[in-house]
């Protein structure tokens, strides 16, 4: 297994976005800093001169910075959110309460290993970290939480039918890019699962941040209803994973989510927690071929990747400190009206500084 990236090896963080900079630098700080610079050339500048690794955000790489550090012999990492973020957005400038590192490619890029796969292919855990997992995993469930941990509003299902969830995602996001194994968006995939499961009740969730305004919806994601029998946009994810008997999913967290629940995952593209033994993969990738237990997922995925910090003070803390403060706050409201105005218009601006919008 290759050696997990540390924080302390960051000498330069590059490509984080203004309204969470100070998080971030305050999550990965260490001796060197780190210094954060906007300017790619400088950034790498920087972290060669102190002689570590330059960390960028995996989703706003700057022109230039992969040619820049490969030329520097400057190592770069990637950072993430971690699977249980906070009580909110970050769509909505929500501050992210966990972070992944990744010193080969982020962790939903399934075109080669990343440090998260690498860890799942070879690691060892001991009796006491896999009593943790299962711990964690009761508290998780007990708490009710999820990635963004949203309210949500009960819902009536028809009784006597399999009930199954697509979460909906956001495809323009590098995860569906990156990770859809062929599958043309959001419509393309209910229609597949609708294929597989003609006699099933089907629900389409769709993502938080469509619901909310801040991001767009796919092609053809308003014609949804073509293939499910419900939309529901304003559910509890967390009611419905209580009560589904299956989720068919891309690449969404829901399905790692669902696993902690005991549901059946039906997965049609390459996430993380997929080719394990644990779902059901309609893209299997070939050099997957451990076979984990859900314990040992969740300590690799949940307990020794990501890094955490508490919502009230940012300092690091564990995942079961963090699960616990969400739990004691209770779940976000879903943005709308000007929150979800303000968030567009920061989502635009990042996309202006980052020269995809001109």
């Amino acid at each position: 297994m290759s050696a997990l990236a540390r924080p302390e090896e960051i000498a330069c963080l590059t490509g984080i976005a203004p309204w969470k900079r100070r998080r971030v630098a305050a999550m990965l700080c260490n001796p060197h800093g780190p210094v954060v610079e906007r300017d790619p050339m400088r950034a790498v500048a920087t972290a060669r001169a102190k002689g570590g690794a330059l960390a960028c955000w995996a989703t706003r790489v700057p022109p230039g910075l992969k040619g820049a550090a490969r030329a520097a012999k400057v190592p770069l990492w990637w950072i993430e959110d971690g699977f249980l973020r906070s009580a909110g957005l970050g769509a909505a400038l929500v501050q992210p309460c966990s972070l992944t590192l990744d010193s080969q490619r982020p962790h939903y890029d399934p075109t080669g290993p990343s440090d998260l796969e690498d860890l799942l292919q070879t690691a060892a855990f001991d009796a006491a970290m896999l009593a943790r997992a299962e711990a964690l995993v009761a508290l998780l469930r007990r708490a009710r939480l999820t990635k963004y941990n949203l309210a949500g509003a009960p819902l009536a299902l028809p009784p006597g039918r399999r009930i199954v969830l697509v979460p909906g995602q956001v495809e323009q996001d590098h995860s569906v890019l990156l990770g859809n194994a062929g599958v043309a968006g959001m419509r393309d995939l209910l229609a597949r699962v609708r294929s597989e499961e003609p006699d099933s009740f089907l629900i389409y969730k769709p993502h938080p941040d469509v619901v909310a305004g801040v991001r767009p919806a796919g092609p053809g994601e308003r014609a949804a209803l073509h293939h499910a029998d419900l939309v529901a946009a304003d559910a509890s994810l967390t009611a419905l994973l209580d009560r589904v008997d299956a989720v068919h999913v891309l690449t969404s967290l829901t399905g790692f989510e669902a696993l902690l629940r005991g549901r059946e995952v039906v997965v049609h593209g390459q996430p993380f927690y997929a080719g394990w033994g644990l779902t059901q993969d309609r893209a299997p990738i070939a050099r997957r071929t451990r076979r984990l237990t859900l314990a040992e997922l969740v300590a690799a995925a949940l307990i020794v990747y990501p890094r955490y910090a508490s919502v009230r003070s940012g300092a690091p803390c564990s995942v079961e400190a963090l699960a616990q403060e969400l739990a004691d706050a209770g779940p976000a409201a879903v943005p709308s009206g000007m929150r979800a105005l303000v968030g567009r218009m920061a989502a635009r601006l990042a996309a202006v500084r980052a020269g995809a919008i001109r």
